[in-house]
């Protein structure tokens, strides 16, 4: 081995064990000596030793270009330098590790050349564990949960752009403010005081549960909430980390699920009913016919004609009914939806107010779905009787089509006085109707809405701008011609 310089016994013997690796380096750039933890660090060899630096040719790693460079202005000027998590390969093992690396240039001797320390310390762990951190930061900024992690008060240190996105507060606001808030009023007291005393419990020190926390706009969110304490090498809670499970849209689907179960219990319901009704109907119809053929007080007739026109609206009432409960399913052809509408158009005109103007806009290529042409039609013809409805015998009706991406839409829109904010969530409810007293069922948009769903379609109502509400039909176009 080549000894260094002379030098005290003792220097050199702390030289030789210290755990950092250190090589002594003399102008230009020659390597004259090495202790043994900077073999054991870069896993080179001794052969190392007496070889010119600029003559090892490296792109990476500690004798990289920058490194060289900066062996030269140390040795030349004296100015140290430094370079933080060098990504080198470990000679005798072939993986990466990462080193920082410092230089500096030793007191100048008389008739010496420059000389100059090159130390070398393995953090490896460290770069390994920054990069933890990086992805754990990363899976924290893209999660499609809302997260927030708070200090030991509750504080909220940071969170993540989901919460920002389903609450409507900025980071910025939520740093420094507590989690209540989100906290919503309906959710009890007794929940938050549950949360705490099993965070605050050394054996569980997390908890998980269901409640509802409010938007920044009043919005209500049902979450399923987690919380977990973040321990110091103590044990001591030092943070929180609440991840919240946006379950709203689920709520949403188990309502109308809920709600679908509950018009299929209904239609059998009216099914049943209306069979039962049939009958004595059908008797008392004919009981009024023979008497009012057997008097001859023309008061008695009046009262049997009366008599017979309420016994037809039940009838009508129970016809409508049966056609509720009735899920028949469509028979299903290639239909043209622009010929459709115009059928119905046709069979509305000239039984309705003349004072109603009836408008055609459909598209002459016409709208290709695949359908029940008989129930098509039926939908047609009520969305356009009830826009007849709406006026009171004196405005318009537009029937309009047109494609709209793979869909063909139709929209049926009235000069009415449009629907109301209270009417509208209910529109395709059974038996709920906009209509005085008598004059409807309310069974009618519900008959079409099963209809346009059993047809792979969507049915809306809306109101539009300047007056008039419209109800649009949404059907899949046919993908090919048959």
């Amino acid at each position: 081995m080549i000894q260094p310089a002379p030098t005290s016994e003792r220097t050199f013997a702390l030289l030789e064990s210290a755990p950092v690796g250190i090589a002594l380096l003399e102008a230009p750039g020659i390597i004259r000596w090495a202790n043994p933890a900077y073999f054991e660090t870069t896993g080179r060899s001794r052969e190392l030793l007496g070889k010119d630096v600029h003559e090892i040719l490296e792109a990476d790693g500690t004798w990289s270009v920058p490194i060289r460079e900066a062996v030269d202005r140390v040795l030349a000027t004296g100015a140290p330098a430094a370079f933080a998590s060098v990504r080198a390969t470990h000679r005798a093992q072939g993986e990466s590790v990462y080193l920082d690396v410092d230089i500096r240039r030793l007191p100048p001797e008389t008739d010496r050349p420059a000389e100059a320390l090159l130390m070398l310390r393995d953090v490896t762990d460290r770069v390994a564990e920054k990069d933890r951190a990086e992805i754990f930061q990363q899976a924290f900024r893209t999660s499609t949960n809302a997260m927030q992690l708070t200090d030991a008060r509750g504080i909220m240190l940071d969170v993540n752009p989901a919460f920002e996105r389903i609450y409507g507060y900025s980071r910025a606001e939520c740093i420094g403010r507590k989690p209540n808030l989100v906290r919503s009023r309906y959710t009890p007291v007794e929940v938050y005081e549950r949360m705490w005393a099993d965070l605050k419990d050394p054996q569980r020190g997390s908890w998980s549960g269901e409640l509802l926390n409010r938007d920044r706009y009043g919005g209500e969110h049902p979450v399923l909430l987690t919380i977990t304490a973040i321990r110091d090498a103590q044990g001591r809670a030092s943070h929180y980390l609440g991840v919240a499970v946006d379950r709203t849209e689920q709520r949403e689907w188990e309502v109308a699920s809920a709600h679908m179960e509950r018009l299929a219990s209904m239609g059998q319901l009216a099914a049943g009913i209306a069979h039962e009704i049939n009958t004595p109907m059908a008797n008392i119809m004919l009981i009024a016919e023979s008497l009012r053929r057997r008097t001859d007080d023309p008061r008695v007739a009046r009262r049997l004609e009366t008599l017979q026109e309420q016994v037809e609206v039940a009838a009508r009432i129970v016809r409508s009914l049966l056609d509720f409960a009735r899920r028949d399913e469509p028979k299903v052809a290639d239909v043209d939806l622009a010929e459709v509408a115009h059928a119905a158009v046709g069979f509305v005109q000239g039984k309705q107010s003349v004072d109603v103007e009836l408008i055609e806009e459909l598209p002459a290529e016409g709208l290709p779905v695949r359908g029940d042409r008989g129930q098509l039609v039926q939908v047609v013809t009520n969305l356009i009787n009830n826009a007849y409805d709406a006026q009171h015998g004196r405005g318009q009706v537009i029937v309009r089509g047109h494609r709209r991406g793979a869909f063909a839409e139709l929209e049926i829109q009235d000069r009415g006085p449009g629907i109301s904010p209270e009417a509208l969530p209910h529109l395709f409810e059974p038996f709920f109707t906009t209509k005085p007293e008598g004059e409807g069922t309310g069974l009618g948009l519900a008959i079409c809405h099963g209809i346009v769903q059993s047809h792979h379609g969507s049915i809306r109502g809306q109101n539009v701008e300047g007056g008039g509400a419209s109800f649009v039909v949404d059907l899949p176009l046919r993908e090919r011609p048959r």
